[in-house]
């Protein structure tokens, strides 16, 4: 049965991801409704009063001197959304959309916002009947532009997608069984304003993320047995004298899938230490799932605030609307661009494993994991790959949020840029996944090469077992682009942490 997610209370990473990627039903519980209602009811009666409301009385940005008359408030939202249409480019991703349109409910729904139930419960059925606006996803420094595209839907205006195809708004409403809605005092504002965007594609790119920093460890044990490496570097006394929780996990982890390895037992002794990319794998996978982990816990304190302005406070005896800047994407920003930096950490060592198993110098083995180099280019040019891959990330590495463009006539003289460090995340998380994905599959070819005869782990042989079904040995070159995509898909969905799992009975931690 699909999964159905409850919005009034607070959700999670995995929460948001069950709706966004696996469709998840949504619903809205009674407290969530009585808060919207209850904000609702306090900016109807301010605009009836004439009292002074950013964005709802007043014009926005510079021009929040401008009076609006009460009988204007509904033109004024109207304007807004069509005005704000002008972000450029390509289409966001329907994850992305998606994630925006749930981060919406989530924002709105605390009930400090003013918005009608009717609006979001349209976001609501677009989310349950997968009805995708289209908004192109180029030219936002934090909030506005993809969201006011999102927003034109609502009204029967814009672009939307209803069973793949793209049809304008008002036909995608009308095959969804939906009907357009005119938009009332404060929702225009409240639609576009906020870290919304910004903090769905930044869950998404960290969620893909955190899953691959975990894939690493399974995929960098693997390629320790495979260059028949020795544990020195793994022992808990180690991680004792410097003891980094993740550090620690890291080690730990490593010492669990290799725990009943034949390879590793006979390698015990050889030589002092391994190279880094080998014996470093606790200190920097586990510095970067820390600063993974430490986004999380970020996200999931944006994705369930209210990141609107202006706020409606509600309580009773103190009502009032106050004007400030929660729509700021400062935490989201640094906390995206960081993990982006991690994940490029993670990388880096990933292609030094990957080269050392290529390299018949650094190895012992055959040549780029192929019998006859020289008439065979074996796995030469997947490193290639990965140089290219890494060096966009390292491109992409360069902070969004260390830029400074005022915007709104110097009204808003600082601007956080939050939005490119989310967007830049989920290009991240994809080369992050394909460089594994290509470390694992020499990882599988150099099994003919790599201490033949002795058992790998329990973890490994599972692993490898299930990437033979789609992967054939490399006896001679062959096409290999499938073999990449197949194993990052497998990254991607979590399939290489199960089968290893499975393999060693426990859990990655």
């Amino acid at each position: 049965m699909a999964r159905t997610i409850e919005l009034g209370g607070k959700i999670d990473l995995e929460d948001f991801l069950a709706v966004v990627r696996d469709k998840a039903q949504v619903t809205f519980s009674e407290a969530y409704k009585a808060r919207v209602n209850k904000s609702r009811a306090l900016v109807e009666q301010w605009v009836e009063e004439e009292k002074v409301m950013y964005g709802v009385t007043t014009g926005f940005g510079a021009l929040c001197t401008k009076a609006i008359d009460k009988d204007e408030t509904a033109q004024l939202q109207k304007n807004i959304i069509l005005s704000h249409s002008t972000s450029v480019g390509k289409p966001l991703s329907e994850e992305t959309v998606r994630g925006t349109l749930l981060m919406v409910l989530q924002n709105l729904g605390q009930g400090y916002s003013g918005v009608r139930l009717e609006v979001l419960e349209q976001y609501r059925q677009f989310l349950n009947r997968n009805l995708v606006p289209w908004a192109p996803g180029d030219g936002s420094v934090g909030y506005l532009s993809p969201e006011a595209h999102m927003a034109l839907v609502i009204t029967g205006r814009g672009k939307a997608y209803y069973q793949g195809e793209l049809l304008p708004g008002a036909e995608a409403l009308e095959k969804a069984g939906l009907s357009p809605i005119q938009l009332a005092s404060k929702e225009g504002l409240a639609l576009v304003s906020g870290t919304t965007a910004v903090t769905a594609m930044g869950a998404i790119g960290l969620y893909d993320m955190l899953q691959a920093a975990k894939t690493a460890d399974v995929v960098g044990a693997l390629s320790l047995e495979a260059l028949q490496g020795v544990m020195n570097a793994f022992d808990p006394r180690v991680m004792a004298v410097r003891p980094h929780e993740d550090q620690g996990k890291t080690a730990e982890n490593v010492r669990n899938l290799l725990a009943d390895s034949q390879v590793i037992a006979a390698a015990k002794g050889t030589r002092v230490q391994d190279a880094l990319s080998l014996r470093c794998i606790p200190q920097l996978h586990g510095a970067a799932k820390k600063t993974l982990l430490d986004a999380k816990k970020t996200l999931e304190i944006e994705m369930n605030s209210c990141c609107d302005n202006p706020i409606i406070w509600p309580e009773a005896g103190e009502e009032e609307v106050i004007s400030a800047c929660n729509a700021d994407s400062a935490y989201v920003g640094i906390a995206m661009d960081s993990s982006c930096i991690a994940a490029t950490m993670l990388v880096k060592m990933s292609e030094r494993r990957n080269n050392r198993l290529i390299d018949g110098s650094l190895s012992g083995y055959s040549w780029f994991m192929i019998k006859k180099p020289g008439l065979n280019s074996g796995l030469m040019i997947p490193q290639y790959t990965q140089a290219g891959l890494l060096n966009e990330m390292r491109i992409l590495c360069t902070p969004a949020v260390i830029d400074n463009t005022p915007t709104c006539g110097n009204q808003e003289d600082y601007v956080a840029m939050g939005y490119n460090a989310g967007k830049k995340s989920l290009s991240v998380a994809e080369k992050l996944e394909y460089i594994l994905a290509i470390e694992l599959l020499s990882v599988y070819q150099a099994q003919p090469f790599a201490a033949p005869g002795k058992a790998r782990s329990s973890a490994s042989a599972a692993v490898l077992a299930q990437v033979a079904k789609q992967v054939p040995p490399m006896e001679e070159d062959m096409y290999l682009y499938p073999c990449i995509e197949y194993l990052r898909q497998a990254i991607h969905e979590g399939k290489i942490i199960a089968w290893a799992e499975q393999g060693m009975g426990k859990k990655l931690l």
